[in-house]
């Protein structure tokens, strides 16, 4: 007859083991909380949130220097499906914008939602481009890239 011999080392070892994964489990189905940032409620359209954002920051000599952004940067999507991108303004006064090869032009103000409906047809990569923000000297360049797969 073999006996399975355990030394008090590797039972502790295995306990703290199982509580770690038991925690991890509790803490993953109780956090059930979470807010995407792309919605699939409807087969029909695919919703896109995004925010206004800004980076501020001072130089070694006390410059303050500061730039726009869209959050998320990047979004995939795909072709010929109808897309709602929901801009909310956060950070600026205003963010004048048009997505780059469409007739889509908007603005985004602070506190607001702007709401977008699209439908691209071909495959590539569109910019989103903030009309105030488009170089570094003007706090940019404020561009967000809609990619199309």
């Amino acid at each position: 007859m073999k006996f399975l011999v355990l030394k008090k080392s590797s039972l502790i070892v295995i306990f703290f083991t199982l509580l770690i994964i038991s925690l991890g489990s509790i803490w993953a189905y109780k956090s059930q909380n979470s807010y995407p940032t792309v919605s699939l409620d409807s087969a029909d359209v695919q919703t896109f949130e995004l925010v206004t954002g800004e980076f501020k920051s001072k130089t070694a000599d006390g410059r303050e220097i500061e730039s726009y952004r869209w959050d998320p940067g990047t979004i995939v999507v795909e072709k010929d499906k109808r897309i709602q991108l929901r801009i909310h303004g956060v950070n600026g006064k205003a963010h004048p914008f048009h997505i780059e090869g469409t007739n889509i032009k908007g603005t985004v103000e602070k506190g607001k939602e702007t709401v977008v409906d699209v439908t691209f047809s071909k495959e590539g990569t569109y910019r989103i481009i903030c009309e105030t923000h488009t170089t570094m000297d003007q706090s940019g360049p404020m561009i967000g890239y809609i990619i199309v797969d």
